[in-house]
């Protein structure tokens, strides 16, 4: 994970990169401030298939790595929380 130490002025949840992937991307996602953050991943059932961060992070710019080897190809949703702060993005795993 990386973090930078100048903080961003609002929360972000970035587009994939790439997207669609196979099977691997990066995910980029902002804090303006410290606080309990979750990034998790569903299918379209609503099922959660993956947790990629859950816990206490610093104010900073943050990047994860999402490895969907283990998944069947298709669109999952990406979902972040912290605080009051709530966003979804859709991805493409295509094999």
């Amino acid at each position: 994970m990386l973090e930078e130490p100048d903080a961003p002025e609002s929360y972000s949840l970035a587009q994939n990169y790439p997207n669609p992937f196979n099977p691997v991307t990066t995910i980029h996602y902002e804090l303006p401030k410290a606080g309990h953050v979750t990034l998790r991943v569903y299918n379209l059932l609503g099922e959660e298939v993956a947790t990629l961060v859950k816990g206490e992070k610093q104010a900073g710019r943050y990047s994860v790595t999402f490895d969907g080897s283990r998944l069947a190809s298709g669109e999952y949703i990406v979902r972040m929380q912290s605080g009051n702060y709530s966003k979804t993005i859709k991805i493409l795993l295509m094999k």
